[in-house]
């Protein structure tokens, strides 16, 4: 008996103090963030952005038009001897006619791109060639700067006329029949004091 007593309460005493161990199993799982997770939380590696451009298929053709044209007009524009200059409104274009097959280039870029594909100013530019029928033997280099493209176009025309005239003096009565060497100095009126535009005047009111 006495050592089943013995036993009896050895038992009874290992089970109290496993209840008492499972009250706190949150003390025991509690975490601390180490030093080393600090240091790293604070000290970030610097990332590497790369970045690459590609150019786009419009400039690499400005830039071989530029080329194109600096090879054939060695100099500029200045050193070259069949040259017009054109006027309309607020607009200059410089022309340099080449003997070609019909390319016509504006500010190292192509006409028809350049003009927007507009009908009507191509036409301005081709007539004086399409008159005398030489639009598939020159090919024409322009500068042109101010205004709209309306009025460069028609400034260009101007121009190739003009820079036909030193080509040949019998190119003047077929272009003068065409009206192509007449300077267009119609610009716009300006504005006037007291007036919402050159003439339009401010509604009248009796009362």
């Amino acid at each position: 008996m006495a050592l089943s007593i013995s036993s009896l309460t050895s038992s009874l005493s290992s089970l109290s103090f496993s209840s008492q161990i499972s009250q706190k199993p949150n003390n025991c799982l509690s975490f601390q963030p180490s030093k080393s997770t600090s240091i790293s939380t604070v000290f970030k590696t610097p990332k590497l952005f790369v970045s690459a451009t590609v150019a786009s298929p419009v400039e690499l053709e400005t830039t071989n038009l530029k080329k194109y044209v600096k090879s054939r007009l060695p100099g500029g524009f200045a050193a070259q001897t069949v040259i017009g200059t054109g006027r309309r409104k607020c607009a200059i274009a410089r022309v340099v006619l080449q003997e070609g097959t019909g390319k016509v280039i504006i500010n190292y870029r192509d006409a028809k791109e350049y003009l927007q594909g507009n009908p009507l100013w191509l036409q301005y530019v081709k007539v004086p060639l399409v008159t005398l029928g030489y639009e598939a033997n020159y090919d024409v280099f322009v500068k042109a700067h101010g205004g709209g493209l309306s009025g460069q176009a028609q400034a260009i025309s101007l121009g190739i006329a003009r820079a036909l005239l030193k080509v040949s003096e019998d190119h003047r009565v077929p272009l003068r029949k065409e009206g192509l060497l007449t300077r267009d100095s119609r610009v716009v009126e300006r504005k006037k004091v007291g007036l919402k535009k050159a003439r339009k005047a401010p509604q009248f009111s009796k009362r």
